[in-house]
């Protein structure tokens, strides 16, 4: 037992799943829950737009999830487009993640709640998946920004929730644009922490907010983050 879920063998790998959200009629799919094509053949999957085509949107509509196969970028990919240098299970990246989901969650944070992490041994390599739970009525910020400007306040809303990770020592390895998800209701959501973690305060802090601020400048139209969107953000940051 891990702390929040319960570590299970299947047939090829090894499975970690927080079993109240699985539920008794999906916990017997065990691995078969990372696999799009059976949830292509319940009519239960939709492609998550944008990324490099390895995210779904999986499960029933009035409960879903959304399922990751995580993906190599850059220049490794060209070696290798889904496989990781196996150095124990502690530092399967799925599980990482999902260890860090579920602390995140316990602390109040807004933050997808880890479902399952999967991996795959295969030698001195491994393959993984996640699955989290779907944060309704959102959009991310880089498609809100595509649709208009965003008003004074939602910025430093954007602000707030930033602050509020770094406040517990949250460092997400790749705050971007596509990571930050608006609510209908106001609400601001951070997702994908894949190799993120949890440390002492630092220079890091200002790294996170350095790579943000590139990302917005790369996909926002010229008219839609000026030098005074940066500012409402970091005044909510600031006073978060």
């Amino acid at each position: 037992m891990i702390k929040g879920g319960q570590r299970i063998a299947t047939a090829t790998g090894v499975m970690l799943a927080d079993l109240n959200c699985i539920g008794n009629a999906l916990l017997g799919a065990a691995e078969s829950l990372f696999d799009p094509d059976f949830w292509r053949s319940r009519g239960e999957l939709a492609a998550v737009s944008g990324g490099r085509g390895s995210a779904w949107f999986v499960g029933p509509a009035a409960n879903p999830w959304v399922l990751r196969h995580y993906r190599r970028g850059g220049c490794i990919a060209r070696i290798s487009a889904d496989r990781y240098g196996w150095s124990g299970e502690e530092r399967v990246r799925s599980f990482s993640e999902w260890r860090l989901l579920f602390d995140l969650s316990q602390r109040g944070l807004s933050v997808p709640k880890p479902v399952a992490a999967h991996y795959r041994r295969e030698g001195l390599t491994y393959r993984c998946d996640l699955i989290t739970e779907r944060i309704a009525h959102t959009r991310p910020l880089s498609a809100a920004l595509g649709a208009g400007p965003l008003a004074p306040s939602c910025w430093r809303a954007i602000g707030a929730a930033i602050a509020r990770l770094h406040r517990q020592g949250v460092d997400h390895a790749d705050l971007n644009a596509h990571n930050i998800l608006l609510g209908s209701d106001g609400r601001v959501s951070v997702i994908d922490f894949d190799r993120g973690r949890v440390r002492a305060p630092g220079a890091w802090t200002a790294g996170n907010l350095a790579r943000l601020e590139r990302s917005l400048r790369k996909v926002s139209p010229p008219d839609r983050f000026a030098p005074a969107s940066w500012d409402e953000l970091l005044a909510g940051y600031r006073a978060a």
